[in-house]
């Protein structure tokens, strides 16, 4: 995977995988990382300085976050330690030992800290004063969350394919969805639209359900178009594992976007409800993103190389290069100028983004 480095900056001072990376919401000039060195940073994107090491993790950090005003960064590591450091003084204010870590989020507009962990329990933090709700799932993981954009619910997937969307206030499922109405398998990915109205869920049973916030009821359902056309399979022949990785709701057209570990990435109309594009990628996608404001989807992949899509048309755009092994995280910034990718050669990069139609 040697070859052409597209990037303008390349941080190097993780010594194994770097598994996340997020951006200061308010500033986008800093980059938190967290890798399987039991590390996490937090470094300016103009020039890979290290502004300071988020230290005293055991386990590889998996996941790395910015508080709403870009005050706190947080950083969880996967056997559960998650700590709270103050980005102006460099010091650590608040840590808690929660079970295994599955995912982890701040309130979009609050010092308040969410995450899920493998007993099924969801946890919410006040920061640094360490208040603490549980709202207690299944007896299986949380594995993805979500908080919705009126901040007083969110929405949590579990092992077991069911769905619960919480009160945070009052600490009660409002819906519960199971059976028919969950998923077939683990949840993979969660996300919402810009008002809240809308979720979509995705799990390695490779649909992706549509579900109103309001009701909780299944709007909609997106499978795969090419499952339906493989021949069945012969006696003991494996079925390719394929599963939802990543999506999400564009900002400005009713579109979402769906990717799939065997580089499907499906763009879909949702006033009709049918498949509007097929992207074919050469090998599974990570993550995807919508970028603000416009209908350009990007990908991250696991041949390294991040893609941008123009959802209006299913045309790739352009490419990005650079890293030597499969990108594992990215983040973009609020106007797209930049997106920072992490990877499993050990290294973040930052690479500006250039369109000509801007």
């Amino acid at each position: 995977m040697e070859g052409p480095d597209d990037s303008e900056v390349t941080f190097a001072l993780h010594s194994a995988s770097v598994f996340c990376v997020s951006l200061d919401p308010k500033t986008n000039t800093l980059a938190v990382t967290g890798g399987e060195d039991d590390k996490a940073f937090v470094w300016r994107l103009g020039d890979g300085e290290l502004l300071f090491e988020c230290a005293g993790h055991k386990d590889s950090v998996t996941c790395a976050g910015f508080s709403h005003d870009s005050t706190l960064v947080a950083t969880g590591d996967m056997s559960g330690l998650l700590k709270v450091w103050q980005v102006d003084t460099k010091e650590e204010v608040w840590s808690f030992e929660a079970g295994d870590l599955e995912w982890m989020e701040w309130h979009p507009r609050a010092p308040v800290l969410l995450a899920g962990t493998a007993d099924g329990n969801t946890w919410m933090w006040k920061v640094p004063n360490g208040d603490c709700k549980t709202f207690q799932g299944p007896n299986c993981p949380a594995t993805c969350g979500r908080v919705l954009p009126d901040g007083k619910r969110a929405v949590v997937g579990y092992e077991d394919g069911t769905i619960r969307i919480w009160d945070l206030k009052q600490g009660n499922p409002i819906h519960v969805l199971k059976g028919t109405e969950g998923h077939q398998g683990p949840l993979t990915c969660v996300a919402t639209n810009q008002d809240g109205s809308l979720i979509l869920t995705g799990s390695v049973d490779c649909q992706a359900k549509l579900v109103s916030a309001t009701t909780g009821k299944v709007v909609g359902v997106f499978r795969p178009e090419t499952v339906a056309s493989q021949p069945s399979l012969g006696e003991g022949e494996e079925s390719e594992s394929n599963s939802v990785e990543s999506l999400g709701f564009c900002s400005v057209m009713p579109l979402a976007a769906v990717g799939y570990l065997d580089g499907t990435l499906a763009i879909y109309d949702l006033s009709t409800q049918t498949l509007r594009h097929q992207c074919q990628h050469q090998s599974g996608i990570v993550q995807l993103l919508w970028e603000a404001g416009t209908a350009v989807v990007y990908t991250c992949s696991l041949d390294g190389v991040v893609r941008l899509w123009d959802a209006r048309t299913g045309r790739l755009l352009t490419d990005y290069r650079g890293h030597t092994a499969e990108i594992l995280d990215f983040a973009l910034s609020k106007d797209a100028s930049l997106v920072v990718t992490t990877s499993g050669d050990h290294k973040a990069k930052v690479f500006c983004v250039q369109r000509p139609d801007r």
